[in-house]
């Protein structure tokens, strides 16, 4: 039996669109034994939409490692405790995707590099902003190249990432249905300047300097106003220190002081709640590991 932790992870960060991925220390642990055929049981977050059957991102993508490595798949068991939210903006497809890849990789004896995983990955995802930093941990900076992936990683403070989930339905195709097909000069200059900041911000764990520079104008402003209670969730965290949709959303993330965090949580859970709509909150910080064996 091998046994594995995945990180969430939180893309973009304001201005950082699909270039930049945050590991957070929010995990799904899944253990992998060899049995008679492929089976499959999820617990914790998502588990009785997982448990409907075996085919899921996590066993796809444990399955095609096999067919990419020429070998013949024989039976799996497959049991993942979950933390990580789905259809959130942590990074639950990220997750599965790099702890099946991870698993099975584990399972053949390593055949695959790391930059082998994170191609393949990303092939899966269709973009490196949340893989990356599930297989590497910390602060991530992605560019995609025809041949290749050209990656940055940073190690991050331990700050204090306010995580609100409101309960509301929003698939990746809406979220990336909604935005424009073009942006002006000023708002992708904008973003640029901004983004180079936020990473510094981040690295040093300047919280002053993250709060000013964490603005972006590509994508969230024309998300924010598709999530119900979002625009007037965001402007609440904003009043406690640089906050974020947390990839596409629906989830807010807010980085803030040790003495803010929890009134900020709850304001923020608030303003969903007043609306009828459920929010889940979490306290958490970014993580320097990616998916490893436990």
């Amino acid at each position: 039996m091998i046994k594995i932790r995945v990180p969430a992870t939180s893309a973009n960060l304001g201005p950082g669109f699909d270039c930049l991925g945050l590991a957070i220390d929010l995990w799904n642990e899944i253990a992998f034994e060899k049995g008679s055929n492929l089976k499959f049981r999820a617990s914790g977050e998502g588990a009785e939409k997982l448990n409907k059957g075996n085919k899921n991102l996590l066993t796809k993508a444990y399955t095609r490692l096999f067919d990419i490595c020429g070998r013949k798949m024989n039976g799996v068991h497959i049991a993942s405790r979950n933390e990580v939210p789905m259809s959130s903006g942590l990074g639950s497809s990220a997750a599965a995707i790099v702890g099946g890849l991870f698993g099975a990789n584990e399972m053949l004896g390593k055949p695959l590099g790391t930059d082998d995983l994170l191609k393949v990955a990303t092939e899966m995802e269709g973009h490196p902003d949340n893989v990356a930093p599930a297989l590497l941990g910390g602060l991530v900076i992605s560019v995609m190249k025809p041949t290749e992936i050209i990656t940055r990683r940073y190690d991050v403070p331990a700050l204090n990432a306010v995580i609100v989930k409101p309960d509301v339905e929003w698939l990746t195709k809406t979220a990336r249905a909604v935005l424009p097909k073009s942006v002006s000069r000023a708002d992708a200059i904008h973003n640029i300047g901004r983004t180079t900041l936020v990473v510094e911000a981040l690295r040093t764990g300047d919280l002053n300097l993250l709060e000013k520079v964490m603005e972006d104008r590509i994508h969230q402003p024309y998300r924010l106003r598709h999530i119900s209670g979002g625009t007037a969730a965001y402007k609440v965290a904003r009043q406690f220190g640089a906050a974020a949709l947390s990839g596409a959303g629906p989830s807010i993330i807010l980085f803030t002081s040790n003495q803010q965090a929890e009134k900020a949580k709850a304001e923020i859970c608030a303003v969903f709640e007043e609306r009828g709509i459920r929010a889940q909150g979490f306290i958490k910080t970014p993580s320097s590991r990616g998916v490893h064996k436990i």
